[in-house]
């Protein structure tokens, strides 16, 4: 018998309180001595409990919390127990000039690259709430955005803020961005024999290498050697696409026509080499099959293990009940001693005989003559 996370281990002892009515209905029936005291009515006083109920109201709720302790009532609290860890993983977020393209419709009446791929990351980041995630954004030089965090809720206020023209965006750093963000993966502890264990890259970019410090595949190298699957996303159509062309103040005056360089053997070859996979994203749909296919390819089953919490709830009744039994048994004994001395008074004593003057030893008093008619005037 539950109810919620609460249950009764042994409820049939409820069938008890049913046994409690009719014990109060025959004490009600058993004949008590009475004692008539004249003018009582003039004595009393109304008060919301009589004193000779209050030990019976007292005994009841007593014997009812008892029934209940003996019910055995419990509170089931059922707690898991996950004994793996989540990935560590670093999304590299392009952030040059070409990811304001506009791809798919008419200049000015859709959402550029960056806009399309920010709610597929931030469901990408909800959905892996045991992983650590971390973001490094680039363009001609690469940033940290964020280390490996579990709070994703800020993660994705980091996200939001994401923007072209943050940072330098005239190039495009592939190799730089690949290789911050395999250094981001870097922790003792989660190395063995120079491996890094449960970590991934997911690469986004719409262009080619054009800029850094590390080509491509120095930084794929980098990633096979240390045991990194990199997954890259190739973004954006091919061919031509509208370019916004902006202000100073960030204005968009008019648009240009740009050929799309996007080096898909160089993505490609990351990815073969490292262990993952390349995906090309067109439009907004084929970016968020990417992300739900390294979601599949990259997600740990957390096998729990279940127990139950047991705590007894019993004494919690019984002490109370105990307690109210033995309150009602000392005020009905303080009762029948506080009204036997005055029953017994009122009941054993008797009125002494009135004592003749014979018995004191003075003269009779003098009785007048019996007449068995009138008496006749003089």
């Amino acid at each position: 018998m539950s109810y919620g996370n609460y249950l009764l281990h042994d409820p049939w002892w409820l069938l008890a309180l049913a046994l409690i009515p009719l014990l109060a209905w025959l004490r009600g029936r058993r004949g008590v001595p009475a004692l008539v005291v004249p003018f009582a009515a003039a004595w009393y006083r109304p008060s919301l409990v009589t004193v000779s109920r209050l030990p019976a109201g007292v005994a009841v709720a007593g014997l009812v919390l008892l029934v209940l302790a003996l019910a055995r009532p419990q509170h089931v609290d059922d707690r898991r127990e996950a004994h793996q860890q989540g990935y560590d993983l670093m999304l590299a977020i392009d952030l040059s000039g070409s990811m304001l393209a506009e791809d798919n419709h008419r200049p000015g009446e859709g959402p550029n690259r960056l806009q399309v791929i920010k709610p597929v990351i931030r469901a990408f980041i909800e959905n892996r709430p045991h992983d650590r995630i971390g973001i490094v954004v680039f363009a001609t030089n690469a940033y940290t955005l964020s280390p490996l965090t579990f709070d994703h809720a800020w993660l994705a206020r980091q996200l939001d803020r994401l923007e072209i023209g943050v940072i330098d965006a005239d190039h495009t750093a592939v190799g730089d961005g690949l290789g911050v963000a395999l250094t981001r993966l870097e922790q003792a502890g989660r190395e063995e024999g120079r491996r890094r264990q449960g970590a991934f890259v997911v690469l986004l970019t719409d262009g080619s290498n054009n800029s850094g410090v590390l080509t491509p595949m120095q930084a794929a190298d980098l990633a096979r050697s240390r045991g990194i699957p990199v997954y890259t996303i190739g973004a954006g159509k091919d061919g031509y696409t509208f370019l916004p062309v902006r202000d100073e103040h960030g204005r968009t005056i008019t648009y240009t026509q740009i050929l799309s360089d996007l080096d898909e053997n160089a993505l490609t070859a990351i990815a073969n080499q490292t262990g993952g996979r390349f995906f090309r994203a067109r439009d907004a749909d084929t970016v968020e099959s990417a992300f739900k296919a390294i979601d599949r390819a990259q997600k740990i089953e957390f096998e729990a293990k279940s127990y139950l919490v047991t705590t007894e709830l019993f004494p919690w009744f019984a002490v109370p009940g105990l307690a109210g039994l033995l309150l009602a048994g000392l005020f009905l004994a303080w009762s029948t001693l506080r009204r036997r001395p005055a029953s017994a008074q009122a009941l054993g004593q008797t009125v002494p005989p009135r004592r003749s003057p014979q018995d004191e030893g003075g003269p009779a008093p003098a009785r007048a003559p019996f007449t068995a008619g009138p008496r006749a005037l003089p």
